[in-house]
């Protein structure tokens, strides 16, 4: 963002993030029965299954790459960069396209579904009792009548020098 002027609710701070006060958006998606939830703004994309090309010598949770109207978009199984088992073959999945820094992941989650409207003020750290996998990828917690849902930090979990080693 250059010298735009940013809504009252959005500020600029450092490097490419952006703070938002009030109400943020997140598209929910759901991973092994949990809701998960990322920035609305870092979304390009929904799409249905796609058909993946592995790459060989890729990590695990590298799925491989597809097309999207003619750009190659990388397939990251969201299940295994969270330490879950893999989807089960009779369940094809969804992919949330983001960008990072002019690089499009398409992040393979379970299904997903609305975009939620949350405050601030209901937003807290992690809780000590969530897996520390997925402290590491993840800013904090909804919780959200009897339900939690954890915020997914798009560049922390596209950061592949934080994979523990088995």
């Amino acid at each position: 963002m250059s010298n735009a002027k940013l809504p009252s609710t959005v500020r600029k701070s450092r490097g490419d993030d952006i703070v938002v006060s009030g109400n943020q958006d997140f598209v929910t998606m759901t991973i092994a029965d949990q809701m998960f939830g990322i920035p609305v703004l870092q979304v390009q994309d929904v799409l249905g299954h796609q058909r993946i090309t592995r790459i060989p010598l890729a990590p695990p949770e590298v799925a491989g790459s597809l097309n999207l109207r003619g750009r190659i978009v990388t397939a990251i199984d969201v299940r295994l960069r969270l330490g879950l088992t893999g989807r089960p073959k009779d369940k094809p999945g969804m992919s949330i396209v983001v960008d990072l820094r002019g690089e499009l992941y398409s992040l393979m989650v379970d299904s997903v579904g609305e975009v939620l409207s949350l405050t601030k003020e209901d937003f807290e750290r992690n809780p000590a009792t969530l897996d520390p996998r997925w402290r590491e990828v993840s800013t904090g917690i909804y919780r959200l009548n009897g339900q939690l849902m954890v915020v997914l930090d798009v560049p922390r979990l596209l950061n592949f020098t934080t994979i523990e080693t088995a």
